[in-house]
């Protein structure tokens, strides 16, 4: 991350993008790009290079793990993660939206409006117009990310997980990287020296 990190979103943020998204020209896609970026935490590009195969089953059927491979990863960082039950469903509903008439799909999973693939700067432009319709400053394609990152530090203790766990789930190589997505939590900070 160059400058300033993207902000992180709160939960009533979250759910505003996700009501300009819907009202926007390809409902369904839109959700699962907003989920895939905070429920998934995947980059701008993973987002764009995401095909069907990487989150389907043996059986053709979206499955409960997604498989992003090396090359869909920045920097070959391919990784398998658990798919968000939100994000299964939202994936469930995309597919028979998309599926052809003999109810077959392939390709990307994410699909600009003529068609083919979108690029990653796509993606990261389709970010920038709903955070400026909603006037939310400072948040980039990075935010839905740094969110899933900071949610999942806060919240891996209760899996009986660690920060190592979350280093995995972000495709970082080194957990330094993991440290700097996180964003401390000034109500814990301000109780905590209230203990003292």
């Amino acid at each position: 991350m160059r400058g300033q990190p993207a902000k992180i979103l709160g939960g009533g943020e979250v759910r505003r993008v996700l009501g300009v998204a819907l009202r926007r020209r390809y409902p369904e896609r839109n959700r699962v790009m907003v989920l895939l970026s905070v429920k998934a935490g995947l980059r701008a590009c993973e987002i764009a290079r995401l095909t069907w195969p990487m989150i389907t089953d043996a059986r053709g059927q979206i499955g409960t793990v997604m498989e992003l491979s090396a090359k869909a990863a920045k920097k070959g960082s391919g990784r398998r993660m658990p798919i968000h039950p939100e994000l299964r469903r939202a994936l469930v509903k995309l597919r028979r939206s998309s599926a052809a008439d003999n109810g077959t799909i392939v390709g990307a999973v994410v699909r600009s409006q003529r068609g083919g693939p979108m690029t990653a700067k796509t993606v990261v432009n389709w970010f920038k117009s709903i955070f400026e319709e909603l006037g939310l400053e400072g948040c980039s394609s990075h935010s839905g990310r740094r969110t899933f990152v900071t949610r999942a530090a806060r919240l891996i203790h209760k899996a009986g997980g660690s920060l190592r766990d979350v280093q995995e789930l972000a495709g970082h190589r080194s957990i330094k990287t993991t440290q700097g997505y996180i964003e401390g939590d000034h109500d814990a900070q301000r109780r905590v020296v209230g203990l003292l």
